[in-house]
């Protein structure tokens, strides 16, 4: 993945202190980065380019008490001033704030040399081999329901044809002068008991079984705004086995997508996607979602709702190049810190010992990028057992209804067999 292509861009103008002047231009946002590149700059050529991680401080001011800025404290108390930010101050703030405080929360990133055959690669294979099991299992319970739903719609017909019999039987029953085909008490009756046996089933099921969980697969924080509105906001995205929920920074929720509402969804880049819902007569329903959390939900989303999930042309420019490490000085403190421990040793540790801490050090047992594939394989075993769990919730009350619908239906049979042999 690229880190210097743009995650988001907005128009604006910069200070240029030294000249005393604001430049007109596009302030850029990159996974690690961000920059300010003049509007008639050579291509290239940035007027401020820094690192999130150098960021001490994102500020809303006011230049000469009039203009809204935005500032950023950078490491050296260098301060860079932005204004005349499109589409709004408020909305670039709440980008560049969420980015910075993720590249805060973050672990610092480490480059490895990966073994020949390393844990972290023994862990993956462990973990894809679980993965192909658990994948197979839900293929047969999703075989057991399908056989589960045709038993049920077979008892409703049996149940409908009962009903038949009882309206002939009925008939028969009546004597010749009640010009109806039912005794109105008895209809009355029936009709009763039947809708006392319909609800009572389902409650008590559902009694006995409690409340259902909610299957929560994961939460990231997200910047969000609805529809086209260029008002972005701060909040929170709750992936669950049957549905989407956005919600705002206070817990309120917003919008709750049910599995089977979701239309599309189209990803713009590996940290941005947008969520619609389809209505026929009126508006749609549609949630943009900016994340630098995102990579971790998008892996859960593509295996659930896989036909539904659409790339879009600006998601190649993320995949051109190969992504990086986060830091070029990490890696240059590493190698320092390396050094020393070496020379340290050679002084102090006999040859055996020496090369067996030299592995140690050098060679982690799991890398990062092992590490991050083995985070995103569990994500979507969590997401495996959580639908396998909810299957067999929606199974166990299909149960439910096939016991009670049986046994109406023998109570029904029963019943009409002693009432023929009275008509015999």
């Amino acid at each position: 993945m690229s880190r210097n292509v743009p995650i988001h861009s907005w128009p604006g103008s910069y200070y240029i202190n030294s000249e005393k002047r604001w430049v007109s231009g596009t302030l850029s946002l990159t996974s690690s980065s961000v920059r300010f590149t003049a509007a008639k700059a050579e291509e290239g050529e940035s007027l401020a380019s820094f690192k999130l991680s150098r960021i001490m401080e994102i500020k809303k001011e006011s230049s000469s008490f009039i203009f809204s800025a935005l500032t950023i404290l950078e490491e050296g108390n260098v301060k860079h001033w932005f204004s005349s930010l499109h589409p709004s101050r408020a909305a670039v703030f709440n980008v560049l704030e969420h980015f910075w405080r993720e590249q805060l929360l973050s672990p610092p990133g480490a480059t490895a040399v990966d073994p020949e055959v390393s844990k972290g690669k023994e862990l993956i294979g462990l973990v894809s081999g679980a993965q192909r099991r658990l994948e197979d299992t839900g293929k047969v319970l999703q075989h057991q329901g399908e056989q589960f739903d045709n038993i049920i719609s077979g008892l409703d017909k049996i149940e409908s044809d009962l009903d038949v019999a009882d309206k002939l039987l009925s008939e028969l029953e009546s004597p010749p002068w009640w010009p109806f085909a039912k005794l109105p008490w008895r209809s009355q009756q029936e009709a009763k008991s039947q809708q006392a046996a319909k609800t009572q089933s389902p409650a008590s099921g559902a009694a006995a079984r409690g409340p259902g969980k909610q299957g929560v697969i994961t939460t990231i924080p997200v910047i969000f705004s609805k529809g086209g509105d260029s008002n972005v906001k701060p909040g929170r995205l709750t992936v669950q086995v049957s549905a989407l929920e956005v919600s705002d920074s206070s817990s309120q929720l917003m919008h709750r997508f049910e599995r089977t509402e979701v239309d599309d969804i189209r990803v713009h880049s590996p940290y941005e996607l947008s969520v619609r819902q389809r209505f026929i007569g009126k508006p749609d329903i549609s949630y943009r979602l900016l994340s630098a959390k995102m990579p971790e939900a998008l892996s859960v989303l593509e295996m659930q709702y896989k036909k539904k999930v659409e790339f879009m042309p600006d998601y190649s420019a993320f995949k051109s190049t190969p992504d990086t490490s986060p830091s070029g000085s990490e890696g240059s403190i590493w190698n320092t810190a390396t050094g020393f421990i070496d020379r340290v040793c050679l002084k102090e540790l006999p040859p055996g010992e020496l090369v067996q801490l030299q592995v140690q050090v050098q060679q982690p047992p799991v890398s990062e990028s092992e590490a991050q594939e083995l985070k995103q394989m569990l994500m979507k075993l969590k997401n495996l057992a959580l639908e396998a769990e909810t299957e067999l919730e929606r199974q166990d009350e299909a149960l439910d209804i096939i016991t009670s619908s049986t046994d109406q239906a023998t109570t029904h049979i029963d019943k009409h067999t002693r009432r023929m042999r009275k008509l015999l």
